[in-house]
């Protein structure tokens, strides 16, 4: 039989997020609007202890805390969601990590993702989008058949200089996959990239690939030609 979760199980598990927590890493979280200070590695280490727990990590989710909402989704079973279920998580989630991981750790592994791609990619709040966006990505890299690229690539040519952050960043991403992925419109996202400029200057660090569409395309086709 399984163990009947308690509220107390819970209060101890947040007990201890809340003694991982460090200001400094709170800091550099905020900057990305992230409000948590709990290292990762860390919080992977107790969700490898506790291994798979639907019911807690639904419990964990209720809680509202950023830290225990992502200890929730390293814990879940993703098939076990409902799409209006997710769907109603990514409206709560406004931390921009547990967004992220909800859409890449439970929404792509469960059976729902193409639907709540469709739903999601026209959105009218960004934030939503950016996750229908985001979904679209792995479908250009993994499973293009039936995605109208010429039809993305107007969308983006349109859109992405204006859209917020977020939403640009992802629309982004979706253009460079197109480009690295699929040599007959690498020209057009390439012409695309370098006209709307959007994030030329973003500052990467040494030894990593710009977010900037063109020298992210270029750098990923030379290196699957080098291999």
């Amino acid at each position: 039989m399984a163990e009947t979760l308690t509220d107390p199980q819970v209060a101890e598990l947040m007990a201890e997020l809340a003694a991982l927590e460090d200001p400094r890493a709170r800091e550099v979280n905020e900057k990305h609007g992230d409000d948590h200070g709990v290292n990762l590695a860390k919080l992977r280490a107790i969700a490898k202890r506790l291994k798979i727990q639907h019911d807690l990590a639904r419990q964990l989710w209720s809680t509202g805390d950023t830290a225990a909402r992502l200890l929730a989704l390293l814990v879940c079973r993703p098939k076990a969601f409902e799409p209006g279920e997710l769907d109603t998580m990514l409206r709560e989630a406004r931390s921009p990590k547990v967004q992220d991981w909800l859409v890449n750790y439970v929404v792509k592994k469960g059976p729902h993702a193409e639907e709540l791609r469709q739903a999601w990619f026209t959105d009218p709040d960004p934030i939503v989008a950016s996750a229908g966006w985001a979904l679209t990505s792995e479908r250009v890299v993994k499973k293009p058949e039936g995605l109208d690229l010429d039809g993305l690539l107007d969308i983006i040519e349109a859109e992405m200089q204006g859209a917020p952050d977020r939403l640009q960043w992802a629309m982004n991403t979706c253009l460079a996959q197109i480009g690295i992925e699929h040599a007959g419109h690498r020209a057009r996202a390439l012409e695309i990239g370098e006209r709307l400029q959007v994030l030329k200057d973003y500052p990467t660090p040494a030894g990593c690939t710009s977010p900037f569409a063109p020298s992210w395309i270029n750098e990923m086709v030379r290196r699957k030609q080098d291999q």
